[in-house]
């Protein structure tokens, strides 16, 4: 018997194997025959058709609905009743002449003011957040105002504990020195030192000008630290005569 040459190649494994997808079956035909199996067709692939990535368009937001043309200050709970006595003092200076918009949010329970279209300059926003923050502090409205008046007045904050640590009868002692007996101590601070001084608990807060701050918050530092009054009521006098020396 005759034996034809046999190409090894034939048996090997293709290199490159071609996927068959989409191989549909013939379904039996009525007269009983065999199924047919259809050609294999070998699925080319195709290009993938890219997606043009579409830029999403912000719609432009509008000035006044910008965090930067917009301030928020939170009201604690124990200052809704006098927020609610003095918000015409309050609003009447923010919008009639900040012309600046202003409301207070019952949901998040804060004041919002933002930049209107009739506003001409936008350092205002700032100055009456301010002022709100001054009111909320528990300073008076008409010691407030002064911070939309002059440009150089500010509101300094701290607490006992950033001078000396204190705690219990200590501290309450120490928040008596600053009060003085019906006010007197805080009263000639300011009246002295031409501040405006809160004391809320054991918190601290001096409405003035730098230089004058910085005279108060030296003394109420000396009178946590100790000493007694009638040698920081000495003290400012002499300051509060060169101070008025150089001017």
């Amino acid at each position: 018997m005759e034996t034809e040459n046999i190409n090894v190649d034939e048996f090997l494994p293709a290199k490159n194997p071609i996927k068959i997808k989409n191989v549909k079956k013939k379904e039996v035909s009525e007269t009983g025959d065999g199924m047919d199996v259809e050609e294999q067709i070998p699925s080319e692939k195709k290009p993938k058709a890219k997606r043009s990535k579409l830029k999403k368009i912000k719609k432009s937001a509008e000035p006044n609905e910008s965090k930067v043309n917009m301030r928020k200050v939170a009201v604690p709970a124990h200052r809704y009743t006098p927020l609610r006595e003095n918000w015409l003092k309050i609003f009447t200076p923010i919008v009639e002449h900040l012309q600046l918009q202003a409301r207070f949010n019952t949901k998040t329970r804060n004041v919002e003011i933002r930049v209107g279209p009739e506003t001409k300059d936008i350092a205002n926003l700032q100055k009456a957040a301010d002022f709100v923050k001054a009111f909320i502090y528990g300073f008076d409205v008409e010691d407030a105002l002064a911070l939309l008046r002059l440009d150089d007045l500010f509101v300094e904050s701290f607490e006992i504990k950033d001078v000396k640590t204190l705690q219990g009868d200590h501290l309450g002692r120490a928040i008596g020195r600053l009060a003085g007996k019906a006010g007197r101590t805080k009263f000639t601070i300011e009246n002295v030192t031409k501040t405006r001084i809160v004391l809320a608990d054991s918190k601290i807060h001096i409405l003035g000008s730098y230089q004058n701050i910085a005279l108060a918050r030296r003394a109420i530092c000396n009178l946590i630290m100790g000493s007694p009054p009638s040698k920081v009521y000495g003290n400012l006098r002499n300051v509060a005569k060169r101070v008025a020396e150089r001017f």
